[in-house]
């Protein structure tokens, strides 16, 4: 992996023509009507915009979105890029690249170990050291099929007081799932005010507070159907599942389908009689190891499962990643060291999906991503073994 390093002039938007120059770039990259591009930049805001200028005119632009990641039960800060954009006249020229180095840069600086992003294009991505790391799975629930009806907790309308509640609901979630997000104010606000439609909100309560929750757009189909997207959808207990699925079956004489996002993991599937639903692959995503150390000492490990791996790591964008590392598991935590033997040899892109848990050594092996013997991969996939990592949100 050959990477141009040059700084480049990058940063923040300084004045209102250089957000116009911006929103521009999301119109011809992303056939944006010029309104809503508008509408986007001053949503994402002065301080989360990120611009490469090249010849004295804006040349990209992206969206650098602080927040973190669960893995093994703990919340890993990660720095989250969306609206990667580069001018038509730019492209082809190594913009995007430089754009990527910069940001990464900046990323690493805040002290974050991981970045994480939804890939428009992967070469690009793959450049700079992200690879796949997990997938985001849309799921189709035919609604008419639903025969679930049991409403032995209170379901009421969202209110503004309820924010609090609600973001503990979904941590509570959030936190047992592999690679599922800690929410930060930008992702939020797509839960509350998707860009699809009007959410409206429901909270399902027991005698123990708040069990689950949901937030759906009404679409409407031809012929009077509508379907119904869920911008969230959280049952944490089977009690909330079942009143949710029984507040989605009362919907039955209008609505064909209830749309939401996450992975085939999701408890409320259980509790639907047949298959009726479907599951499937929607993009995937993709992550970046910053700091390698960092990175592997932030995430949780299973409990009860000691053992040590020696790393021996590649990278070209960040001199303080590359050699020799020795990672120590015990008691679900870890410690990492510089040297060792350097048994198992890969480049930072091999990590991610590696640290993630979305593909074995053995895989990596296969793929050419990972170097090491039968006894050493041995071990890696049973240190970096556990769920599927998915993400619900889109960013």
């Amino acid at each position: 992996m050959h990477v141009d390093t040059t700084p480049g002039d990058y940063g923040s938007p300084r004045d209102e023509q250089e957000l116009a120059a911006a929103a521009e770039i999301m119109v011809q990259s992303y056939a944006m009507a010029p309104a809503a591009a508008t509408t986007w930049t001053q949503r994402v805001g002065a301080s989360s915009l990120r611009l490469m200028r090249e010849g004295g005119h804006v040349a990209g632009t992206l969206v650098f979105i602080p927040m973190g990641q669960w893995y093994g039960g703990r919340n890993v800060p990660i720095v989250g890029i969306g609206g990667v954009g580069v001018s038509p006249v730019h492209r082809g020229r190594g913009t995007a690249t430089r754009m990527m180095q910069n940001v990464l840069r900046e990323a690493r600086a805040t002290g974050a170990p991981l970045s994480t992003l939804y890939p428009a294009t992967q070469p690009l991505y793959r450049r700079v050291g992200y690879e796949h790391s997990g997938a985001r799975y849309e799921v189709r629930l035919q609604v008419p099929m639903l025969d679930v009806s049991e409403r032995t907790l209170s379901l009421r309308p969202i209110e503004a007081k309820d924010e609090a509640a609600i973001a503990a609901n979904y941590q509570r979630s959030a936190q047992a799932r592999q690679g599922w997000l800690a929410r930060g104010p930008y992702v939020w606000s797509r839960v509350y005010a998707p860009r699809d439609g009007t959410a409206s909100g429901y909270l399902v309560e027991g005698a123990s507070g708040v069990e689950g929750h949901l937030f759906v757009v009404r679409k409407s189909l031809a012929g009077w159907k509508q379907e119904l997207s869920l911008s969230d959808v959280v049952a944490n207990t089977p009690a909330a599942a079942r009143h949710i699925l029984s507040f989605l079956g009362d919907h039955r004489s209008l609505v064909t389908e209830a749309v939401w996002y996450g992975g085939a993991d999701d408890p409320l599937l259980m509790h639907v009689r047949e298959q009726t639903y479907t599951v499937k692959l929607d993009m995937h995503w993709m992550v970046r190891v910053l700091d390698v150390a960092k990175a592997l000492e932030a995430r949780g490990w299973p409990s009860g499962l000691s053992g040590a791996l020696h790393l021996e790591v590649e990278d070209d964008l960040f001199p303080e990643n590359r050699g020799r590392f020795v990672l120590e598991v015990s008691d679900g935590a870890a410690r990492v060291r510089k040297g060792g033997e350097g048994s198992l040899r890969l480049d930072v892109r091999g990590l991610s999906p590696l640290y993630t848990g979305y593909q074995s050594a053995e895989t990596l092996r296969m793929a050419g991503l990972l170097d090491a013997d039968d006894a050493t991969v041995r071990a890696a996939v049973s240190l970096f073994s556990g769920p599927q990592p998915t993400i619900r949100d889109m960013f």
